[in-house]
Formats: C-alpha cells, sequence, structure tokens
C-alpha cells in the first residue's frame, strides 16, 4: 500500500555539501543566529555585546556535550551497549556526532549552566543575561531541526496530510521507516515552526519588562517542553521507553512542571517602578572616542604644529618666542 501520492515535502536530494554534512552546518547557522540576537538584546540592555561572545565560547560546546551526552544515556541500552545486541560500541560511537543524536533536554541543562557560571564569574547579572540570551535558544533549535530532514530522522508516523514528507531510504535502513509506506508526518518541521513561535512569544513578552528577572528562562523551559510533548507522541522512531512511555515525553512533563515552577517562585511579575526602570535603559552604543573624551571637552591633536590652537605655531609651552636652540643658541636676526 503506498501513501506516497499526496507527498508535499521530498525527501533531500543531498545531505552533504563539499565535504561538509548539511545536518552539523545547520547547527552551526543555529548557533551563530542565536549568538547574533543575544548580542543584540544585550547591547539593547546598555551592555557591551562582546560579553555574550566571552560566555558563548564556553557555553555553546557545553551545551553541545550535553546534549550529547544525554543522548547517549537515553538510548544507551538500544544504540551504544555493543554488538551484537546494540547497533554499534560506546566507543567511538558515542563520539560519531555527525551521525546524528543530540537530546536537547541536556543541552538546556548544561549549556545554560555553564553561561550563568561564567556570567558570574564575569560580575554580570546572570537574570539580565539570561533574558537577553534565552530568546536565541529556540532560534537555534528551529533551525538546527532542518538537519534533521538532510539527515532523513525524526520523522512521525505514516500519513496522507498534504503536508507530508516523503521518505526515500534509497535501499538502507531508516529508523521509523515502514516499508509501503512512503510519506510520514515531518515532526522536526512542526518542533522548528513550533520553536519559531516560542522565539516570537518570549520576545513579544520580554518587550514589556513585566516578567521578573530570569523569568523567561522558566518561560522558554515550560513553552519549549509542552510542545516536545505533543510532538514527541507523534514520532515513530525507537526510542527508549520508561513504564511505556518514550522517555522524552516524561521528560517533557517533568520540563513544563520545572518551567511552570521557575515562572512563578516568588511572583511571575515586576513591579511598576521595576519595570519603567528596566524600559528606560539606554542601548549600549560602542564608540571609542565618547568613551575616553569627557562630555564637553575636545580631544586635542598632539601632533599638530599648534597645540595650543591659537593659529601660532612658534608660540608653544617652552616660551613665548618659541623654543631655543640647542646649547643656548637663539635664532639669527632677519
Amino acid at each position: 500500500m503506498s501513501l506516497g501520492s499526496l507527498a508535499f515535502i521530498p525527501a533531500p536530494p543531498f545531505d552533504t555539501i563539499g565535504p561538509f554534512r548539511l545536518y552539523g552546518l545547520m547547527i552551526a547557522l543555529g548557533v551563530l543566529a542565536s549568538v547574533a540576537l543575544a548580542r543584540r538584546r544585550w547591547a539593547a540592555r546598555g551592555n557591551d555585546p562582546e560579553q555574550i561572545s566571552s560566555i558563548a565560547l564556553w557555553a555553546v560546546p557545553a551545551g553541545l556535550i550535553g546534549a550529547r551526552i544525554y543522548h547517549v544515556i537515553t538510548d544507551y541500552d538500544r544504540l551504544y551497549c555493543g554488538t551484537p545486541n546494540c547497533e554499534r560500541s560506546l566507543f567511538p560511537g558515542a563520539f560519531e556526532i555527525w551521525n546524528g543524536g543530540l537530546g536537547i533536554p541536556g543541552g538546556i541543562i548544561v549549556g545554560v549552566a555553564v553561561g550563568v557560571y561564567v556570567g558570574y564569574r564575569m560580575g554580570i547579572d546572570w537574570r539580565d543575561c539570561i533574558d537577553a540570551a534565552i530568546p536565541g535558544l529556540p532560534l537555534a533549535q528551529a533551525i538546527g531541526r532542518l538537519g534533521n530532514y538532510f539527515n532523513q530522522e525524526l520523522f512521525g508516523r505514516p500519513t496522507t496530510v498534504p503536508w507530508a514528507l516523503k521518505v526515500d531510504p534509497k535501499g538502507g535502513f531508516l529508523d521509523g521507516y515502514v516499508p509501503g509506506f512512503e510519506t510520514y508526518h515531518p515532526t522536526f518541521a512542526y518542533e522548528l515552526i513550533w520553536n519559531l513561535g516560542v522565539v516570537g512569544v518570549l520576545l513579544w513578552i520580554d518587550s514589556k519588562r513585566r516578567l521578573g528577572k530570569g523569568k523567561i528562562l522558566g518561560l522558554y523551559v515550560a513553552l519549549y517542553f509542552l510542545g516536545r510533548l505533543w510532538i514527541e507522541a507523534m514520532r515513530s522512531d525507537t526510542a527508549t521507553k520508561v513504564f511505556g512511555l518514550r522517555v522524552n515525553i516524561w521528560t517533557s512533563i517533568i520540563g513544563i512542571a520545572i518551567g511552570t515552577v521557575i515562572v512563578l517562585w516568588k511572583g511571575p511579575l515586576r513591579s511598576k517602578a521595576a519595570t519603567a526602570e528596566a524600559l528606560a535603559v539606554e542601548p549600549f552604543v560602542f564608540d571609542a572616542v565618547a568613551q575616553t573624551v569627557p562630555v564637553g571637552d575636545e580631544p586635542v591633536d598632539t601632533t599638530s604644529d599648534d597645540p595650543e590652537g591659537d593659529g601660532d605655531p612658534t608660540v608653544g609651552p617652552e616660551g613665548e618666542d618659541g623654543p631655543e636652540e640647542a646649547d643656548g643658541a637663539t635664532l639669527p636676526e632677519p
């Protein structure tokens, strides 16, 4: 039985560009977009955007490591316990990131924790930094989900909806593929769209400055896992199960609860005075002259022949009639 006649999204024609896998390139583009958005938002709050770049140098690799560790742990009994019971062994399988396998929950936990710690060591208010940086996370996740398309992974159950995804195993094995069915729910695309919606909600709510400092972290966690909950239930690929449910469904339920607690803990909103103060912050302006010269003073050109600025290059700090020559000699009279 074929369900491919209504396919809307074609199977990817290729998965590499030159020596680069598109899966990895999508993740890299997501990281760059996330950091760029965070820098812009941090500058709008009156802070130096270079601080975000410094934090990202630690937080991004930590997030990727955390995401990989989460994946390996939750899929160890299925993928990494060694042949013949599993597809591959822990070493080197755990390090073959180009084959896919990043668990977003682990990336959130480790990446955010390291980012907060680095910001603290830099003397930055971690709650302000969280408010600026968090909307970039679902943006990175949305772009990164395009990598799942090129890897032909994380699709859902067979379907005939007009926006169905055509899957082409090309003679190989694809987890979740059912022989005789060609089109599937593009669950990675559902998550992409959901994440972009989360970005919009976070940006809009934060623009009002009514949510308490740092609370946007809880809102993001709750919203992301709310979407992940229903999307995860649509996936057909093999997954570790706990009490009959996919492990990421349990993770989503826990994430929604934790995010809700973060938002509600000690009240979700700022005072009106704190909101007004936050809205009144002037954006950061990177201007070397403005930073080094007091307001109202003019910079002095020390290379000019007229350091006093009065139009007489012969009058200087050595005397009224100009500098004397060496060895006490005076200038000849005309």
